[in-house]
């Protein structure tokens, strides 16, 4: 089974930059999408693809946020958000089939100057609890821009950021209990010393200069890790300030 997931940073944007292509060639059975920018009313013809179902979460505020799921397999139900996030941004995308739950989101920016960062940890904190209730009763494959650079491999300026959004101790520490809770970081597990990026800032060249933050992720349950055969970053792939990445998975 091939999963893809990728932060398009505006799905409409992004569709005129190759998006369609990629997806085609990938021909994945699961593509999650993060940050949509759009509402269901603007869902071209060209963004729905032959041969898969779609599932979207649009924020209230438009242009704004949003998450996307093109599956080829029907799930046996789909929930949207999570239990006690009442401010309706479109960050979460939950399916369920027989032997798994799948979770797609789009973890908050805590912002500049860490504004958000309060925010963002109650978010966190109810995001596991929904995770960790998933994995009770089936493994689960979380994937999506989560927003952090977990480790300093992960970030190619670690000790210059440590009191900026995505690489904050507060957020690091999330993500480290996270996977102590019963999860495990595939990329890293498979590659544990490989320096890989999955976001560049627009600014300074970051891309041209491989400056940039591994912040997007397949997670799975522990107990399903040994059937992960590879994880993988697209970081060629152009498009967007994200690349993809994806998960080759026995199920």
């Amino acid at each position: 089974m091939k999963i893809i997931s990728w932060n398009v940073n505006g799905l409409r944007a992004c569709m005129s930059k190759g998006f369609a292509d990629f997806f085609k060639a990938e021909n994945a059975d699961i593509f999650a999408v993060q940050e949509t920018k759009m509402q269901p009313e603007q869902m071209s013809d060209e963004m729905k693809f032959a041969g898969y179902h779609l599932y979207m979460n649009s924020a209230e505020r438009k242009g704004y946020s949003g998450t996307l799921v093109y599956a080829k397999k029907e799930p046996l139900n789909v929930t949207y958000e999570i239990e006690g996030d009442t401010v309706k941004e479109g960050r979460v995308i939950t399916l369920e089939y027989p032997d798994f739950y799948f979770v797609c989101a789009y973890v908050p920016n805590s912002k500049e100057g860490l504004a958000r960062l309060s925010f963002r940890m109650e978010w966190e904190e109810l995001l596991k609890k929904h995770l960790c209730a998933l994995d009770q009763k089936k493994p689960v494959i979380y994937t999506g821009d989560l927003n952090v650079a977990h480790e300093e491999i992960d970030i190619k300026n670690p000790a210059s950021n440590h009191k900026n959004a995505g690489f904050s101790d507060e957020e690091r520490e999330k993500m480290t209990q996270l996977l102590a809770s019963g999860f495990q970081d595939t990329f890293r597990k498979l590659h544990p010393q490989e320096v890989k990026y999955s976001w560049w800032s627009y600014r300074f060249h970051a891309r041209e200069k491989n400056a940039g933050w591994r912040i997007d992720y397949f997670l799975v349950s522990d107990r399903l890790m040994d059937q992960v055969q590879d994880s993988l970053i697209y970081d060629t792939v152009q498009g967007s300030d994200h690349c993809p990445v994806g998960l080759q998975v026995q199920l």
